[in-house]
């Protein structure tokens, strides 16, 4: 994406145009001296820089990989403000020098040519590797904020790749540039960029628990902007701007601007002139005996970093409990397990009895879950993954059909920071959730009901126009019933059945229900051949009405539809799949999300309870997809699926994709976990 793409390409052409000018120098004024033989010390010097910058990229990668979500947050943030630091200071040192630049890189290596080769490798490491390092440090935190490394990267490379075309140019006289005008511009949309990067790192600081202000929000426009929309995207992802911002990322932000941005206008306004260069003093000096290969110091330079960089990721790594073994059994649940360390663990859990069971490290005062392992069986081993910090904690091993257990409880000192867990939900938190949507459903069948005996009362009439919109009105009710096809068992496949899977298709007899009468309704079939599957789908809902209220429904499967119900409408309605001529794909998908809203409305006490970040996200990610479905009907009339833009049909997907991805946590938020 270009809006997470942009601030790692304007700071890849800043940084990569800034270093290649130095090199540009340091070899156009070693050529006008005829002291070629000097230009691999360059380039070797040059190598180093890239070597470190890249090994700088890893560490920070791979670093912060090994910490706790808490203290990754934390990590980042401080980072945040060091990389705001450096390039606050690299614009404003660029703003001073870029009249005077080539002259003080010219003096460099003037006074490096009389004195050997190792310090005219240390200039040009030293004036490239600064560029690197900083380059390096505000592209891993540009990337952490997009929360991916795809844009940052590759608008990284394309600045890097400019940069460097821009600098053969000017080296081979072929371009001229106002070095002064671009770093004065680039600086300024760079200031307005790190004021972002700050109240990023500021709210990671308070996410980390190092600030306080986490839950004093300025302004909280989650519920009224489209938080996936284009510009919503674009202003996120180059300006760091969230919809929601605590006071301490407001002032920080705009503090930073204010303070900022007028001592760099200001100081624009002073120039020096740049001094007249002059290679008369350079000569050539007599190369050095070699005492060793070409290729030894540039693999050096090249390992050394690497080397180093790996060595600080190896003993970065948590070392894990891989081997303390714990029991999970009826008799022996917990055995084994000592207070562990804190950090990223991993535990063996060896089921020792002889039922299959499920195992959760739990803290034993909240029952709040730290991790699990389902359908461990007798006699095998698996791994169990879990950050722990300072506090209690215990086993709960439930074997199948067995009443569950419960180890000792071991305490844990020290810090290690906050971690998550998951309060366990039981069937009576679902009880008042299910009993409300039970509701509304029976209500929904109700109203079905009367609809359908009205399509088929259209059908028998021979009033097959009014029949086609009564149709849609009764199949957008059942589709808005989503989270109970579980329940409906036999019912759904009369009411809302496919031909897919059927030896005759189409024609087969057991096709039945609304898709059958869609077919008849819009292939032209007469309406005494739509009369007997009009009155069997009415028949139906009359018997799925009565039936309801006595059939079994899963408190479990209640969480588990709010993914399932867009899960199917991606699969089947967005793909036109389902279409049998109607091509009102669009208006199910409709209905589905106002299926799903119902659902997430009856689990909103439970979700804000366990996840308060998530809703509000989802919420915006419902109102995106609504928009385009509002955009592809007027009226009674939606356009077809296989009508739809290009464009269209790729936001509409992206829209129900983004949205099934942050729904997809609300089933093991919400698991029915066994506590007793």
């Amino acid at each position: 994406m270009w809006d997470d793409a942009f601030p790692s390409f304007l700071i890849g052409l800043r940084e990569g145009l800034e270093a290649g000018l130095i090199v540009s120098i340091l070899v156009a004024t070693l050529v006008r001296a005829d002291a070629r033989s000097r230009l691999p010390q360059v380039w070797t010097g040059v190598l180093a820089a890239i070597a470190l910058a890249l090994s700088f990229g890893a560490v920070l990668t791979f670093t912060a990989a090994n910490l706790s979500a808490t203290a990754q947050e934390a990590f980042g943030g401080v980072l945040s403000v060091i990389a705001v630091a450096f390039v606050t200071a690299m614009v404003f040192w660029m703003r001073r020098s870029a009249r005077t630049f080539s002259g003080e890189i010219r003096e460099k290596v003037t006074g490096a040519l009389g004195m050997g080769a190792g310090v005219l490798m240390l200039t040009s490491f030293l004036a490239v590797g600064r560029e690197g390092l900083e380059t390096a440090l505000f592209l891993w935190t540009t990337a952490r904020a997009a929360g991916e490394s795809a844009g940052p990267l590759t608008g990284a490379g394309i600045g890097l790749v400019l940069a460097a075309a821009l600098c053969w140019g000017l080296y081979r006289r072929v371009l001229r540039i106002n070095l002064t005008k671009f770093f004065t511009a680039t600086g300024v949309v760079l200031i307005v960029i790190a004021a972002g990067v700050l109240g990023y790192g500021l709210r990671d600081l308070q996410e980390g628990g190092v600030l306080p202000g986490l839950t004093t929000y300025a302004f909280d426009l989650s519920g009224s902007v489209d938080a996936g929309s284009w510009y919503s995207t674009l202003i996120q992802g180059v300006f760091n701007l969230m919809p929601t911002m605590t006071w301490l990322q407001v002032v920080g932000y705009v503090g930073y601007l204010v303070v900022v941005m007028p001592l760099f206008v200001r100081g624009v306004k002073t120039r020096t002139p740049e001094p007249a260069p002059t290679t008369a003093q350079l000569s050539e000096s007599p190369p050095s005996p070699r005492r060793r290969p070409a290729w030894v110091v540039p693999v050096a330079v090249v390992t050394v970093p690497a080397v180093v960089a790996g060595l600080v990721v190896a003993f970065s790594r948590p070392k894990p409990a891989s081997s303390e073994t714990v029991a999970v059994s009826e008799t022996e649940c917990g055995k084994g397990f000592t207070a562990p360390d804190t950090g990223r663990q991993t535990f063996q859990m060896h089921n020792t009895g002889d039922k299959t069971a499920e195992v959760y490290l739990i803290d034993p005062a909240s029952n709040a879950v730290y991790g699990e392992v389902e359908g461990l069986a007798p006699g095998t081993t698996r791994d169990l993954v879990a950050t722990v910090a300072g506090g209690s904690y215990a086993w709960r091993c439930v074997p199948t059909g067995a009443k569950a257990v419960t180890s000792a409880t071991v305490h844990v000192s020290g810090g290690g920071g906050s971690v998550k867990a998951v309060v366990p939900v039981s069937e009576n938190d679902l009880a008042a959730p299910l009993k409300a949507y039970k509701v509304y459903v029976d209500q929904g069948l109700a109203t079905l009901e009367t609809q359908t005996r009205q399509l088929s009362t259209d059908i028998a009439g021979n009033h097959l126009a009014k029949a086609r919109t009564d149709w849609l009105t009764a199949h957008r009710t059942y589709s808005s019933l989503g989270a109970a096809y579980g329940t409906f068992e036999d019912f759904d496949q009369k009411i809302n059945g496919r031909a897919d899977g059927l030896a005759g298709g189409v024609d087969d007899k057991d096709f039945a229900g609304f898709h059958r009468i869609e077919y008849g309704l819009w292939h032209g079939q007469p309406a005494g051949e739509l009369k007997v599957p009009a009155q069997q789908l009415a028949a139906a809902v009359v018997g799925l009405r009565k039936a309801f209220p006595t059939q079994d429904f899963d408190p479990g499967d209640l969480p588990l539809r709010a993914h399932e119900i867009l899960e199917n409408a991606l699969q089947f309605e967005l793909t036109g799949d389902t279409d049998e001529g109607s091509g009102t794909n669009l208006a199910t998908v409709d209905s589905n999300l106002a299926g799903t809203r119902e659902l997430l409305t009856v689990l909103k006490p439970l979700l804000t309870k366990e996840s308060p970040k998530l809703l509000p996200g989802v919420d915006a990610d419902i109102a995106r997809l609504q928009k385009l479905l509002d955009s592809a009907h007027q009226g009674a009339s939606w356009t077809p699926v296989e009508q739809l833009d290009g464009t269209v049909k790729a936001q509409l997907d992206g829209a129900t994709g983004q949205l099934l991805e942050d729904l997809a946590p609300v089933p093991d938020l919400l698991e029915i976990r066994k506590s007793a």
